[in-house]
């Protein structure tokens, strides 16, 4: 025996992996991406106006120059494993806005990470874009049994990193030097819930979405911080 501190045991099981299946919410649903949806997401990207070209600043790929060169991209995006993406439908518009994925899957040590987030301009800052985020985190976490819980992002990313913190991720520091991303070099910030947090953010976060919370012009009534 060693009077040497170890860390604390914990349920080592695997967790299962993801499977490609739609899911439903209130305000949005999440469908497998796949190259059927590429003609609502051009229509989504805004590509040529500003507010489109600036929604792939802090993506790994984009803008697209035209319809046919994000068929080619999806084409391949779709059809990975990790990353495993969802095209993101709200109900309000009926076309798919945007995308996001679980990526970086490790049922062994029972961590996963929800990044690839783009939502189109008109998707941004809506009840969808939150709800739809929310469905992933629930499902890795409530239903999967996922302990770890990542969220990462450019460093000079402001609107992401308030994003995470409303959301109720801890932050956790910065790579620094971490990639080069579209020739430039990226530090990255995590951010990260466990599972003993998880209760409590999924409760903020569901109350936030709850039909009861909004007016009849689709506002929120209360804010969003999911952190205690």
């Amino acid at each position: 025996m060693t009077d040497r501190p170890t860390g604390p045991l914990v349920d080592a099981t695997p967790r299962p992996l993801p499977a490609r299946v739609p899911h439903q919410g209130r305000a949005v649903t999440l469908e497998p991406l796949h190259v059927g949806h590429v003609p609502e997401l051009w229509q989504a990207t805004g590509a040529g106006t500003p507010e489109g070209d600036v929604s792939w600043d802090y993506m790994g790929y984009g803008p697209f120059a035209t319809e046919a060169a994000l068929r080619s991209f999806v084409g391949g995006f779709a059809t990975t494993h990790d990353p495993m993406a969802w095209a993101i439908r709200p109900h309000a518009s009926g076309t798919a806005d945007g995308w996001l994925t679980l990526m970086d899957i490790q049922p062994g040590n029972a961590a996963i990470e929800l990044g690839n987030i783009w939502f189109g301009p008109k998707m941004q800052r809506s009840r969808a874009a939150t709800e739809a985020m929310f469905l992933l985190m629930d499902h890795a976490m409530t239903v999967l049994g996922y302990r770890r819980l990542l969220w990462k992002c450019n460093a000079l990313n402001a609107p992401s990193r308030r994003a995470a913190a409303r959301l109720g991720f801890t932050y956790e520091g910065e790579l620094r030097a971490h990639l080069v991303i579209k020739g430039r070099r990226r530090d990255s910030s995590y951010f990260s819930i466990l599972d003993d947090e998880w209760p409590a953010r999924r409760a903020a976060i569901a109350a936030w979405l709850d039909d009861a919370n909004f007016d009849a012009a689709g506002r929120a009534k209360n804010s969003l911080c999911a952190t205690p």
